[in-house]
């Protein structure tokens, strides 16, 4: 296999060149944009996903999102609804009503 970028030979195994770094694209699951040749991969969209919601789907929607666990979002969620002027109620309204459905 040859870098894309300068040419040089690779390992097939090899993950990035050894000469400047850019990566192969081996043992990635999602390719990067450059490695698919010059596609622009599809950005991820802010939703609220159904499957596994408890209310709205909004922390699950968040941790898809922000690629976390959602009960970490969830809890994230719980500490901005005890803050004073309880802007984690207000954003879970204001996301609940604006977020698509998946």
């Amino acid at each position: 296999m040859f870098c894309t970028r300068c040419g040089v030979k690779l390992d097939d195994s090899a993950r990035f060149c050894t000469n400047c770094g850019r990566p192969t694209g081996v043992g990635s699951a999602v390719p990067s944009a450059a490695a698919a040749g010059g596609d622009t991969v599809a950005p991820r969209r802010l939703r609220r996903i159904l499957a596994g919601k408890k209310i709205a789907g909004v922390c699950t929607g968040y941790a898809e999102y922000f690629d976390m666990d959602v009960t970490l979002m969830r809890l994230i969620w719980v500490g901005l609804l005890v803050v004073p002027p309880h802007l984690g109620l207000i954003a879970y309204i204001v996301s609940w009503a604006v977020l698509p459905k998946e």
